[in-house]
């Protein structure tokens, strides 16, 4: 099975659209936890409940990576998960089979579809950050909040904000989060 996660209800096939990749695909996963942390977007979120005002596509925001093939989602400032998924209902979408593009994209048991899918199921998730506590507790992914980071973790998320900050110069609501949630980027 293949799992997608959406903010839109109803769908019936999924459509391949543009991501930070820059190529049109729909991504899936084939570990259905996986895709809670795609049910929210902590950038687009930020900038819609402060009325930043943006019509182009939203920069994608993923802190997390794996270990061991588990998911790990990190908070790479105080209390962002809250911000990012409490409250915020969405919709998992199964399919059961998809046609598979060969494009590369390096994510642990994800696939990709240039063309079309049909839905064969779907799972409506009414609060995200219970969705994702949930898969935490039954130990299907791993969260480090930020206070557990270490001090390395913390130098290499200020030293990466940096980075991203100062390449974001086509995505203004990405330099608005990343001002807002990281206070240092302002002292120049």
């Amino acid at each position: 099975m293949y799992y997608h996660a959406s903010p839109i209800p109803g769908l019936t096939v999924l459509e391949p659209r543009r991501s930070n990749h820059g190529v049109p695909l729909v991504y899936f996963s084939t570990k259905r936890e996986n895709v809670l942390v795609y049910l929210s977007n902590a950038v687009e979120k930020f900038c819609r409940e402060t009325g930043f005002p943006h019509a182009g596509p939203w920069t994608k925001w993923g802190p997390y990576g794996f270990r061991d093939g588990v998911l790990l989602l990190e908070e790479y400032y105080p209390g962002a998960l809250e911000d990012t998924y409490r409250g915020v209902s969405g919709y998992i979408y199964r399919a059961a089979i998809i046609q598979k593009s060969p494009q590369d994209i390096a994510i642990p048991d994800a696939a990709v579809s240039a063309q079309p899918v049909p839905v064969d199921g779907v799972e409506f998730v009414p609060d995200a950050l219970a969705a994702i506590l949930t898969a935490e507790r039954a130990g299907l992914l791993a969260l480090t909040r930020y206070g557990e980071l270490t001090e390395q973790n913390r130098a290499w998320i200020l030293r990466t904000m940096r980075e991203e900050y100062d390449s974001a110069g086509d995505h203004p609501e990405y330099r608005y989060f990343l001002k807002n949630k990281f206070p240092f980027l302002s002292e120049g």
